[in-house]
């Protein structure tokens, strides 16, 4: 995949926000004048250091070109030739909302993106991949 091709990832402004966040929740959890307030910090310090270190090294998540699909995770890159992908969105009703949601299966795995992880309306990616598909 070159660098010219169509990629997807969260939005730097949320990672960043979410680095701040951590840093502030673990001020919280050194400066918390009781037991519950230091634990409920150092567990928010953590979960949020760990997804803003996932959006971090998994960028992108999802990138396409002519020959296919890789997809980033935390186990590594999985490179998927389109006669292998099938790509649809599936939109489910949350909170009273439409939650779209990008869906890639191949090879018997399912991935499934959100808008945070692609950074962009997951409709817009299937568009773009279509486009892309042979």
């Amino acid at each position: 995949m070159d660098n010219s091709s169509p990629h997807w990832a969260p939005r730097p402004v949320l990672v960043g926000s979410g680095c701040a966040a951590a840093v502030l929740a673990a001020l919280g959890a050194v400066v918390a004048s009781d037991n519950a307030g230091t634990v409920f910090f150092a567990l928010a310090a953590a979960a949020l250091s760990a997804l803003s270190l996932h959006g971090l090294l998994v960028r992108p998540r999802l990138s396409a070109d002519p020959r296919g699909v890789r997809i980033r995770t935390s186990t590594g890159k999985h490179d998927l030739d389109w006669p292998d992908v099938t790509a649809r969105v599936r939109t489910t009703r949350r909170l009273g909302r439409d939650a779209p949601t990008l869906e890639i299966e191949a090879g018997g795995r399912l991935y499934v993106f959100g808008w945070l992880e692609l950074g962009e309306d997951p409709r817009d990616v299937l568009d773009t991949l279509t486009a892309l598909q042979p």
